[in-house]
């Protein structure tokens, strides 16, 4: 059964009148139902859910008050038939879920730039953030290149005392974040007029501070424990940069870390958007943060079959949806968005780049490091998180995919993408993978890639799919961003992030409309 709206309106339609019959494959209902009140729309977009998942968190309807329902339209309901090919998506329906959470800042540490404005040029224009690896010596490794972060400047976010003993994944987040309050007009003085109480830090982490833990893993067996590094432990745990933030800022609101590999950061997000919605919080810097760019995480990763082995041409190893993939290539950094209530960012004259509508989050429960191959977690998830966000699956017009680069992944998710927002076949959008010029940050990578969909809304922009020379016979090459940025006035985005353990996630994002 189609995952699409004509399914929901052609039920609909069944119910308000006998004599509304048409063909699946000739013909579907568009349009939504003329004049009829928002919470009415709402309930039947998500009857399908409620039924089809046994009503997994779509009880969010329950919170829409009787007198929004009553200030609505209530003009006798409708139905439309229409022709598939000469019909557009309804416009957005918008369900009270609570507070509006709206994006007002913007902070990234990357492989190609320290800054989001940046970042986001770099990716603009295909350039390419990988490179052979400068740390440490990789010859004994079979893959010696990575997206390695370079010349990152700490000078004003992190005292000199601080850098020198920060975990690199921490030091990210500091910069990353402090960085993101700027870009939101946020300066100290601003900062420290916030109600601090109603302020917090959710950045996650898939391995926490694990150059920390190998070095004092390696003092242990060369020089006992009396010389181990006292901030070891601290340094080493993955809530330690969201912590650390909030000390530094004075934020006393909600402060903890998802740690669910590389949807770590996808969770964090949507928690904080969580947070905003139910009245808890004003303001939250949400992203998340790795740095496994050390022989430790290179050899474990290696180990486990999951990189590319390109080592003559590393630029062109990280190449989604290409027949000649053979790995993800690994990437490290961090990202941060400063999610803000609406009325909140309003009334300090914020600049809003984009709304938050929602997600979700979902499980494979097949395997450690594979996803299922059907893709019916990605499908299940990314259904959910549109019911959750109110939206249609045609108006999706932008998916920012996890596409790692691996044999198995990608087309796992190309076919649940198509099967949750194009299952009629016929509806256009477009799919770019951010991974494929700055390889895969592990749990920072969703973080990075929301700073890209926002930056694609705000500035009408895509940026190109790199290395894209043999694609997969099953890819329509229509729904792929091409070698060159496109541009692009986005109606709703998606930013899928997975993670070993098949953790499942899906933010939808949309430019923020009164």
């Amino acid at each position: 059964m189609s995952h699409a709206m004509a399914c929901d309106m052609a039920r609909a339609s069944q119910t308000i009148s006998t004599g509304c019959v048409a063909s699946a494959s000739k013909a579907r209902v568009v349009g939504g139902i003329r004049g009829v009140s928002r919470n009415v729309r709402s309930q039947s977009l998500h009857a399908k859910y409620r039924s089809q998942y046994a009503g997994k968190a779509l009880s969010v309807l329950k919170h829409q008050s009787r007198a929004e329902a009553r200030s609505a339209n209530s003009v006798t309901t409708h139905a439309v038939v229409a022709d598939v090919t000469t019909t557009s998506a309804p416009p957005r329906v918008r369900h009270t879920k609570g507070k509006r959470v709206v994006i007002t800042g913007l902070g990234v540490v990357s492989p190609l730039g320290n800054d989001a404005d940046e970042f986001y040029n770099n990716l603009l224009e295909g350039k390419s953030g990988i490179s052979a690896i400068e740390n440490f010596d990789a010859k004994e490794l079979t893959t010696h290149f990575a997206g390695e972060v370079k010349e990152l400047d700490c000078s004003g976010y992190v005292t000199p005392k601080m850098e020198r003993r920060l975990d690199p994944y921490i030091k990210y987040t500091l910069v990353a974040a402090k960085k993101g309050l700027e870009y939101a007009g946020l300066d100290d003085e601003a900062v420290n007029k916030l109600d601090k109480f109603r302020c917090g830090c959710l950045i996650g982490s898939a391995m926490g501070g694990m150059g920390t833990f190998a070095t004092a893993c390696e003092v242990l067996q060369e020089k006992g424990p009396k010389k181990m590094n006292p901030f070891c432990i601290p340094f080493a745990i993955t809530n330690m940069a969201s912590a650390m933030l909030a000390m530094d800022l004075g934020f006393m609101g909600p402060n903890y870390s998802c740690a669910s590999a590389c949807a770590s950061g996808n969770h964090c997000i949507m928690n904080a958007m969580q947070h905003i919605q139910r009245g808890e919080c004003d303001l939250m810097l949400a992203g998340a943060s790795d740095a496994a760019i050390i022989p430790m995480g290179m050899a474990g990763f290696q180990a486990a079959k999951a990189l590319s082995r390109r080592n003559d041409a590393p630029q062109a190893a990280s190449r989604p949806w290409d027949q000649n993939r053979d790995g993800f290539v690994m990437g490290e950094g961090c990202g941060v968005l400063v999610l803000e209530e609406l009325e909140h960012a309003k009334a300090r004259g914020a600049t809003i780049y984009a709304e938050v509508l929602g997600g979700s989050y979902t499980c494979d429960a097949h395997h450690m490091t594979e996803p299922n191959p059907s893709g019916e977690g990605v499908a299940h998830c990314i259904n959910l998180a549109l019911a959750d966000a109110g939206v249609y699956p045609e108006e999706v017009n932008y998916v920012n995919a996890h596409a790692t680069s691996t044999p198995a992944g990608d087309l796992a998710e190309y076919r649940a993408i198509n099967k949750a927002v194009n299952a009629a076949g016929d509806h256009p959008f477009k799919m770019n993978s951010t991974k494929s010029l700055i390889g895969h940050l592990l749990g920072a990578a969703g973080a990075v890639e929301a700073v890209a969909v926002v930056k694609a809304i705000a500035t009408g922009w895509l940026h190109p799919n790199r290395n894209l020379v043999d694609p997969e016979p099953e890819v329509n090459l229509s729904q792929l961003v091409g070698g060159e940025k496109e541009e692009m006035k986005i109606k709703v985005a998606l930013s899928n992030s997975f993670g070993f353990g098949g953790h499942n996630s899906c933010i939808v994002f949309a430019p923020y409309e009164e």
